[in-house]
């Protein structure tokens, strides 16, 4: 092999925490393992592509891709968990062009079909830093504005003098433009400021010190938006749990005793009963009860009024933060309507980010084929208005082609067998990159797989919350989060007895069938229709799938780069990123490179996964990093908030189930 041409593939794979897309193109040989540094620099006189991925369940140095003269292999190196080979352990194998690496929660794509890069001016990097720096794929769409933003952008807003890292609040009222002042400001108004507000007002503080500072004045506008989009209507139930109530936050009653209550006043016994005994014996003798959207959103709407979120919503966009010279926070927010440009300044003591998802996440290929063919109707995501798609379905039938296999893919399953019912003339082609042969490893505990979906238990934030993966996270440096958060993590769905029944209905019936292999591209027909060109795995060559429709279902975009906002905190203050790319935030959420005097800031949500928590955007999540960063507030002696001492909380609960304001 001395001279010959160095052999270049293609290793893909999604992270199991994020579900961000890795492929890079590397050069053979190359070490798969945890540690850099324990993974061989040389193999004979050949540089070794050194490839780190973050798991427990992955040895220091795992296995080994060579070039042989009989061809492509790949090699454990005697590792605790194995190496899979297209879902069968293996010690050494020979690889083929689609084959399906699995080590710990990854399952790496081999491609043999790349194209060479083109040469460079200057000498390229050694293939071992080229293993380590992988480049960020564009895997975001950003919701498309409202005319009403695209025509009223001021690019001369925010002033320049939000151009330093701290501005003067008499600079702020020269500027001419409204200012007011407050203690606590929440920063998107959505489920995570509602939980903070919420806490706030209990612990005694008054509505005319909060303002909640979104774009809408429902809470839970875009969570209900997202919900509607992804075929959860009203009377359906959510796939959150009832561990925890936004409404709440005491989870007693729970939704389901409420429920429960409910139906029994109707007359309705063994309904109540059946929900106590989901609660109470679960999950190890009943499917785990999950709450009506339409109870939830309920629910909210009268803890908003109990509250007074009405009088702390305040409408508006925000622009830019900056820290003061008076120990507080600037926050830049336009208001602008359709008639108007309207700018104006907000200044706090104490700020909570919870901006939520800023964006819905598509698959590159997908992204492409919109783009090129302004066809918005056959490819759309499941987190997008696509009610055109069943309509037409139920009325013409046809085929649809799902991408990714977590839980919104399973409710999609779910949304199609029902358009069945209607139409029995829609097939369904479930597209995954690999076969998931066993699920992810912890200990002792290992999730189950059934039909190559792998089943996460809708119980699993308690452990987060109170049991021992919350102390084990919190006591973690942030590597090893990494590392715990890829083996909790991954794509998985819940285990409901209902759409496991679908899928193996569909499947002996023939009308659901699930395809494995990697996308090459997607063009369309003679009739305009997509079509998915994949490396399908069994037949190891090229395979053409026809659909009317193609549902990416891979889910939200959480990066802190899609957020303008963000994007602008992290590069003025030059704010540290966790190893997973989101907000480095302390155990009690807080944003320490923030402080400014007293003045404190604190984050919520999916902006700070990969911190001490690991379900951060579950209502639990929510609650939790709420509970943390106003208990933290509290020792500072933060105005008119009181310690949620029993006795506090006890008469706070009464006041809650009379529905009377806090105080």
């Amino acid at each position: 092999m001395m001279g010959a041409a160095p052999f270049q593939i293609q290793l893909s794979w999604e992270e199991p925490v994020t579900g961000e897309r890795r492929s890079p193109v590397l050069t053979v040989p190359i070490a798969l393992g945890r540690e850099f540094s324990h993974m061989p620099a040389l193999v004979g006189e050949q540089r070794v592509c050194r490839v780190v991925l973050a798991s427990d369940d992955i040895s220091r140095f795992h296995a080994l891709i060579t070039f042989e003269p009989d061809g492509l292999v790949v090699t454990d190196q005697s590792s605790i968990n194995g190496t899979l080979v297209n879902g069968v352990l293996h010690h050494r194998s020979f690889l083929a062009n689609g084959d399906t690496i699995q080590i710990g929660p990854y399952a790496i794509a081999i491609s043999f079909a790349v194209t060479p890069p083109a040469p460079a001016a200057s000498p390229p990097a050694p293939p071992s830093l080229a293993a380590t720096q992988l480049p960020d794929p564009p895997f975001a769409v950003t919701e498309l504005p409202s005319p009403e933003e695209v025509n009223l952008t001021d690019a001369s807003f925010p002033p320049t003098l939000f151009q330093n890292q701290q501005v003067s609040v008499q600079d702020l009222f020269a500027t001419g433009l409204p200012v007011q002042e407050t203690d606590y400001a929440a920063i998107g108004a959505g489920l995570g400021s509602f939980c903070w507000v919420d806490l706030l007002r209990i612990c005694g503080v008054h509505t005319a010190q909060i303002i909640a500072l979104g774009m809408e004045p429902q809470p839970y506008a875009r969570y209900q938006r997202l919900c509607l989009n992804s075929q959860i209507p009203s009377h359906e139930r959510l796939r959150s749990n009832s561990d925890s109530c936004p409404d709440n936050i005491w989870g007693w009653p729970s939704y389901a005793l409420r429920e429960a209550w409910h139906d029994l006043s109707k007359g309705r016994p063994l309904a109540a009963l059946k929900y106590l005994w989901q609660v109470f014996a679960e999950p190890t003798f009943a499917e785990t009860y999950t709450p009506r959207a339409s109870n939830v959103f309920a629910s909210l709407d009268r803890e908003a009024k109990r509250i007074g979120w009405e009088q702390m919503f305040l409408y508006g966009r925000v622009r830019g933060i900056r820290k003061t010279n008076d120990g507080r926070y600037a926050i830049a927010y336009s208001r602008s309507t359709s008639q108007q440009r309207d700018h104006a300044f907000l200044v706090a003591r104490y700020v909570q980010l919870a901006t939520g998802y800023p964006a819905i996440q598509f698959l590159p290929d997908l992204q492409a084929y919109r783009e090129q063919t302004k066809d918005f109707k056959s490819v759309v995501n499941a987190y997008e208005n696509h009610d055109h798609v069943y309509e037409h379905l139920e009325r013409q039938g046809g085929t649809v082609l799902i991408r990714g296999r977590g839980i919104v893919a399973s409710r999609i399953v779910q949304r199609l067998y029902e358009a069945r019912q209607k139409n029995p003339h829609i097939a369904v082609l479930h597209l995954m990159r690999s076969p998931k042969p066993q699920g992810n490893k912890f200990g002792f505990a290992q999730r189950h797989v059934e039909n190559h979906y792998e089943f996460q238990p809708f119980n699993w934030p308690k452990a987060c919350w109170s049991g021992e993966l919350r102390t084990m996270l919190e006591q973690a440096d942030p590597q090893q989060r990494q590392s715990l958060l890829a083996v909790w993590g991954g794509t998985t769905t819940a285990d409901r007895a209902d759409w496991r029944r679908m899928v193996e209905e569909g499947l002996s019936q023939g009308w659901y069938q699930i395809t494995f292999g990697e996308v090459e591209r997607v063009e369309p027909d003679e009739r305009d229709r997509p079509v998915t060109y994949i490396q399908e795995q069994n037949l190891k060559g090229q395979m053409r799938l026809e659909a009317d429709f193609v549902i990416d279902a891979t889910g939200l975009e959480a990066k802190v780069k899609t957020n303008p906002l963000l994007d602008d905190l992290v590069t003025q203050y030059s704010l540290p990123l966790n190893p997973l790319g989101r907000l480095s935030v302390a155990n009690d959420f807080e944003l320490v490179e923030m402080r400014n005097g007293r003045g404190r800031m604190y984050a919520a949500g999916a902006m700070t996964l990969g911190g001490p928590y690991a379900a951060v955007d579950s209502f639990l999540g929510l609650q939790y990093a709420a509970l943390c960063a106003v208990a933290d507030l509290a020792k500072m002696r933060a105005p008119s908030l009181q310690r949620l001492h029993p006795v506090r909380s006890l008469s706070q609960w009464f006041k809650w189930v009379i529905g009377q304001p806090p105080s």
